[in-house]
This record gives C-alpha cells, structure tokens and sequence, in this order.
C-alpha cells in the first residue's frame, strides 16, 4: 500500500507553455479495473471540511486537471480540484498546524465494490498540494447522511496510510484489502489541493437487488459486469459498452484504429455471474462514419467452456440501437463481442437473469466481503 513510484516534492512553478509538459505520471497495474469513483455510475464527493480555494466536486470530473495562469477570482487563483485554505496553528509563538491536523472529503462510490488501486493527482497543484494524503473505507448500507458517517459507529478501515506525495503528479497506490467498500474519506495532510481522484476496482452487487429485478443486464457494470480483454484500445477504454445509460457523444463508446489487415476487433467480458440470456442490444449512438460494419456476439459457460455463437454475424447501421430477441435461452459465465472490421459501439447490453448456481456464488461473494 505505498506509491509505486513515488513522487514527492514541490513541482518546479508554471513556465509557461504545455503545463502538462513536466507532469509526473506512470502506468499503474490497476488501471484494468473500472473507476468506481465515476460520475456515471452514480458518484459523488458528499462533503468536506474546507473548499475554500475550489470545489470538492471537481475531485470526480472525468476529464484531466485543466490550467488557466490567467483566471483569478474574489477567493484568489481558480484551480480545477478540490483546494483549501491554509492552514495555521494556535498562536504566534506556534503558527505552524499540528501533526494531526488535517482536511477530509467523503466520497460515495458510484458502484460498491473491492479496491484495486487509488490514484490521488494533483495535476497543477506544484506548490499548493499536500505533504501527504491518506486514505479509509467503509461500507454502509442505504444512503447515509455525511453526518451519519462521521458518526462514532462507523468503522474505518485504511486503504492509503499516510503518505508522502508530490506536486503536479499521478500518485498511485495499490490496495490489498478484501472488503467490499461503499464510501471513502479522503484526509490531505495538513492542507492544500487535490485535482483528481480515481478508485479502480471491481464492482459488488447487491444480490438481494438483483433478485428483486429479476430480469436485468447481466453485462452491466453497474451490476458487476467487467471488461475482461479488448483487441485495440487506441481511441477508448472497452468499459465504456457497460456503463450506465446510452452514449452521449462519440468519445463514450469503444472505438478502435483503423485497420488495414483481413483482422477484426473484440471485447470479452465477464458477466455479473452464471446468467441465463435472453435478449441482446449492441447501440452504436454517435458512431456514424466510424461504426462497426458488422457485428458477432458469443457466451461460454465457465472459464474453459466453449464459445456458442448466439447473435451471427449481423450488419449494423450508424447511430441506432439494434435490438435481438434470442430464440432460446443462453446460459453463460462469459460473452465476447466480435465487430468487422474495426470501428466501435457505444453500448452491449445483455439482458436475462441469474441461474440458481450464479445467484449462490454472487450471495456468497457478498458475504465474504462484507456486503
């Protein structure tokens, strides 16, 4: 649970030009996994002691950290993140903040889940950031209040020990914790700001929940539906096809490079458990000169079952939602999305339900997890 790497330090004051020129990042193993902190899922930062500086809500903006030497505002400069005032100790003969002292965010995770990997950026924050962040866990049913999470009754569990970070950097740490995790707070040590925040991992579902549906779409992120592997990631991530909702311009779907090969492109997945399907959609909203000409989707039963072909190669038409009802149930563990030539869609949707075996693994899994 330390960053790996490390970075500490002031970053050297803006020079003018790219101000991502000098920003200090790296490729954490954990990034496979999806960000729980995302908006789209449901996310939010729910409270925090001081955003003097800048909104707390900015910790979840899915873009990067923008920066504009030139904007200035009643409060001072205007920096995309969460920044709070400075700190100061009890007198002049002690100015300086105490050890414990400290500012703190709470954060609902848009999909509960296990943590991979947390990445606290402080893009632009060179030397305004904090000297070292920290950070906890915990999962509460339902909707609590902020009050409610600050109650005395709410156990926390460390995710990020205190520690040292740097400026003007993606600080990344990995977690090691098998629990199923609901919120998060985020402390910064003693003050200053955060830009970005990401919380990579694998959602959790509420079996009880998925059993009141009944029918639902056992691909979905939201219910614990991954992106396993992808043949090209160049212009987005694959877990864009299982997020919430239909896509909104072309950048939320999956798109892939052109190819200039006789190859195709594909995204497999793992459904939320052992699933009986009967229904499919593969939506191509905002894709138009870019769409994927044809389109192929096969399930497996098990890590080492065969692929069965359940929707044949089918021609697929730009911006439109295309929609097939099976002719018999499928069941399967696993699905896999085959588009020809290359392209993309913005959505797969697999709807159907849980099978008696995948519905006691999923409540078994909960369990164990906390849930």
């Amino acid at each position: 649970m330390t960053a790996i790497p490390g970075f500490t330090g002031d970053a050297n004051p803006y020079g003018g030009g790219d101000p991502y020129a000098d920003y200090r990042t790296a490729d954490f193993p954990f990034t496979q996994y999806a960000n729980l902190a995302d908006r789209r899922l449901g996310a939010g930062v729910i409270a925090a002691n001081d955003e003097f500086f800048a909104q707390r809500e900015n910790l979840l903006v899915p873009e990067r950290a923008e920066f504009d030497p030139k904007h200035f505002g009643h409060k001072g400069k205007i920096m995309d993140g969460w920044e709070t005032r400075r700190r100061r100790g009890a007198s002049g003969e002690h100015p300086w903040p105490t050890a414990e002292d400290h500012d703190w965010a709470l954060v609902r995770l848009g999909a509960p889940g296990v943590i991979r990997g947390i990445v606290v950026d402080t893009a632009h924050f060179r030397g305004n950031y904090p000297q070292a962040v920290s950070v906890e866990g915990t999962c509460v049913p339902g909707s609590p209040s902020p009050e409610e999470l600050l109650g005395d009754d709410v156990k926390w569990t460390t995710l990020v020990p205190r520690t040292p970070v740097g400026g003007h950097a993606a600080n990344g740490f990995s977690v090691a914790v098998e629990q199923r995790f609901t919120h998060l707070r985020v402390n910064q040590h003693p003050d200053g700001g955060i830009a970005r925040l990401r919380v990579y991992g694998e959602v959790v579902p509420d079996p009880a929940w998925l059993e009141v549906l009944g029918t639902f779409d056992v691909v979905a992120l939201e219910n614990g539906g991954q992106v396993e592997d992808a043949s090209n990631l160049f212009y987005s991530p694959a877990t864009n096809t299982i997020q919430p909702g239909r896509s909104r311009k072309m950048d939320d779907g999956w798109e892939t490079r052109r190819r200039r090969d006789r190859g195709h492109d594909w995204i497999r997945y793992r459904l939320a458990a052992q699933s009986r399907i009967r229904a499919l959609e593969i939506d191509t909203a905002y894709l138009k000169g870019n769409s994927a000409g044809w389109a192929s989707v096969s399930v497996r039963d098990g890590e080492d079952g065969e692929w069965r072909e359940i929707l044949p190669r089918t021609r697929l038409q730009p911006d439109t939602n295309h929609r097939f009802v099976l002719p018999a149930t499928v069941v399967g563990t696993h699905a896999r999305v085959d588009i020809f030539p290359d392209g993309g869609i913005s959505r797969l949707r697999l709807f159907g339900s849980l099978t008696e075996d995948g519905a006691r693994r999923l409540a078994a899994r909960h369990q164990e997890l906390g849930g």
